[in-house]
């Protein structure tokens, strides 16, 4: 009898075609990776049948070591062992110091850039030390899928930025891991959920994992995701509540200073506490110090009153996020619960009273991000050449140039879905300028100067024309990774000038959060401060053409008297000029061009005179 081979609709009839892809969270505590079996998404477990893996890399003379079997020498050996290494990828080293939780590592004398960690096996980069644990998951899904990956989509939490995307791709090559994509968490997870499937309107995702809490809207549109806005914080999770409760043992142990080692030993305690909390409402946990064991007795509320602040911290976020998406809580259909710290039941009352409704905690919070990135991976991959799935993810703050002044101009918004292409035409400032400086700033603030410099190149051969005379296009494109490359052309010669905008670290903990919050705290102030500059710069360029023009034709045009009254008028206006109010710079402006209008226009007369000098009227009528 023949057999029939029957597959779903929209995958390969033949097996060995089918490519094989995965998804992978990467995760600040845990890690997992996920794939697509017989249709359905399912995380793949180690030889011990643990999904987790805990992002623990140890460093010995002997090797390295991954994963649950670091984790318990992290006490013994706290140097060598490195923790939630997520939150040192795409960071400077200068952006280091004082920074919690990591304080126990030794890191390496740098020029400022990337960061390394003095271990027995050598310094060691996060980008390196994440790749192990890539290299690890990579092994796993080789051992459990029996054949080579096609690729991978990685998730990323939404609030990383440009550097910190790229290191992780940078992690993904030296683990020998082709990147399909980086896909932002929450997004993710919203696709697990199948959402997509769902009854159409806005959904929020709440993702508090263990080292990073990202809050996003999306609205769900006939199928298509299309994220409205993302809040969060990159430094906060479930880490910061262990912390919390640690900090509340030192008290109870009189304060006193503890080494590195006695350091995690009472994180370890307080994470083992707070995770018995979501079951029990009383935890009794018996403490080793000094020689001494004390048993502490620690309730649900004592908890709940210790992590207050830290909940706070996230429905503040949640109201900005809504106010960026410009909806209100009650127009949320559904929430969506991500990370393993989601499971702490003052999570979920906080959530569920913030929101107005119950949220979905229908799959392992710890599992649903990996999940949602194998989902997509498979597409990409080409396993489901009929899905219309279609994911738009945003940018977490604007791009923009410098302009005169030390001007911020904004090309591409935040919130503004990727991937994305978008030019804008400029001009030169000077008569015969022939080159122009391109500087890519990051930021919501008016100045460059409170706004985070990306990158500087220049655009030469720029042909010597009158000052705004040339056409100088920038472009900014964002792949779907987030990662922004920038060309700058001379339209009338077709120079072109571009660069890849690959900063060698990011942006510090809570330093998005910190750029937006500045952006609505002194809106107004930067609004004056632009009007100020604005006016300014309109003043120098009428202030520096008029200086020009007495120097080429003043001479020649303009008495003793008038030479006198015009430069009067021009010092007047650079009085103006140097204060701080702006209206009467304009009104200064105003005067003055007022005043040389007469001078111009002799430039003018002089100007066609010496065009038709040499011809006669019958010449001048016969070429018309």
């Amino acid at each position: 009898m023949a057999l029939l081979q029957i597959a779903e609709p929209g995958q390969s009839p033949e097996p060995h075609q089918r490519k094989l892809a995965v998804g992978i969270d990467l995760g600040t505590t845990n890690s997992l990776i996920a794939t697509v079996r017989s249709g359905e998404a399912t995380t793949l477990p180690d030889e011990g049948g643990s999904h987790l893996l805990p992002s623990v890399v140890r460093y010995t003379d002997q090797g390295v070591v991954v994963g649950q079997a670091a984790l318990a020498q992290a006490s013994v050996d706290p140097f060598n062992t490195i923790l939630s290494v997520k939150r040192l990828m795409g960071r400077g080293a200068v952006d280091l110091k004082g920074l919690k939780g990591e304080a126990v590592y030794r890191f390496a004398d740098t020029d400022g850039g990337m960061p390394y960690l003095q271990t027995v096996a050598g310094d060691k980069s996060p980008v390196e030390i994440s790749a192990e644990i890539l290299k690890t998951l990579k092994a796993r899904a080789r051992a459990s899928l029996e054949g080579d990956l096609e690729g991978a989509v990685i998730t990323v939490p939404a609030y990383f930025d440009d550097a910190q995307r790229q290191a992780t791709k940078d992690a993904a090559q030296l683990a020998g891991i082709k990147v399909l994509r980086l896909l932002n968490e929450p997004t993710a997870a919203a696709v697990a959920y199948g959402l997509d499937q769902g009854a159409e309107g806005v959904i929020a995702v709440y993702d508090l994992g263990g080292g990073t809490f990202d809050i996003s809207i999306l609205r769900l549109n006939k199928g298509v995701f299309e994220v409205l806005a993302t809040g969060g914080d990159s430094a906060l999770g479930g880490d910061d509540f262990d912390l919390a409760l640690a900090q509340w043992f030192l008290q109870q142990l009189g304060g006193v200073e503890v080494i590195a080692g006695e350091s995690r030993y009472l994180t370890e305690k307080a994470r083992w506490t707070k995770e018995r909390l979501t079951e029990s409402s009383v935890v009794t946990v018996d403490l080793e110090h000094a020689g001494q064991k004390v048993s502490l007795e620690v309730t649900r509320e004592l908890f709940d009153g210790l992590v207050e602040s830290l909940v706070n911290k996230t429905t503040r976020a949640c109201r900005r996020a809504l106010k960026d998406a410009a909806v209100s809580a009650d127009e949320v259909l559904e929430v969506v619960m991500v990370g393993g710290s989601t499971r702490m039941p003052v999570i979920r009352d906080c959530v569920e009273q913030f929101f107005g409704r119950q949220p979905h905690i229908d799959i392992d919070p710890d599992r649903v991000v990996a999940v949602g990135a194998a989902i997509q991976a498979d597409v990409l991959a080409g396993n489901k050449p009929d899905s219309e799935m279609l994911l738009l993810d945003v940018l977490p703050l604007s791009l923009g140039l410098e302009t005169m002044g030390g001007l911020a101009e904004k090309v591409i918004h935040r919130n503004t879905s990727i991937p994305v292409a978008r030019a804008q035409e400029f001009t030169t400032y000077q008569d015969g300028q022939t080159a122009m400086m391109v500087h890519v700033v990051q930021g919501e603030r008016e100045l460059v100067d409170d706004c985070r410099s990306l990158a500087q190149f220049v655009l030469r051969g720029i042909p010597p024309m009158a000052a705004g005379a040339a056409k100088i296009r920038v472009a900014f494109q964002v792949d779907a990774d987030g990662l922004l490359s920038v060309s700058a052309k001379e339209l009338s010669t077709g120079i072109e000038s571009e660069i890849q905008v690959k900063p060698s670290y990011g942006l510090a903990d809570n330093e998005i959060a910190e750029m937006l919050k500045a952006s609505y705290s002194f809106a107004e102030g930067d609004m004056a401060a632009r009007n100020l500059r604005e006016h300014q710069v309109e003043a120098d360029r009428l202030l520096h053409s008029l200086e020009q023009a007495v120097i080429a034709d003043g001479p020649q045009l303009l008495s003793e008297e008038e030479l006198q009254h015009l430069r009067e008028q021009m010092t007047l206006l650079l009085s103006l000029r140097n204060g701080t109010d702006a209206a009467l710079i304009e009104q200064g402006v105003k005067v003055l061009a007022q005043a040389s209008d007469f001078f111009a226009a002799r430039r003018m007369d002089l100007s066609i005179k010496n065009a038709l000098k040499g011809h006669s009227i019958d010449e001048i009528e016969g070429d018309s």
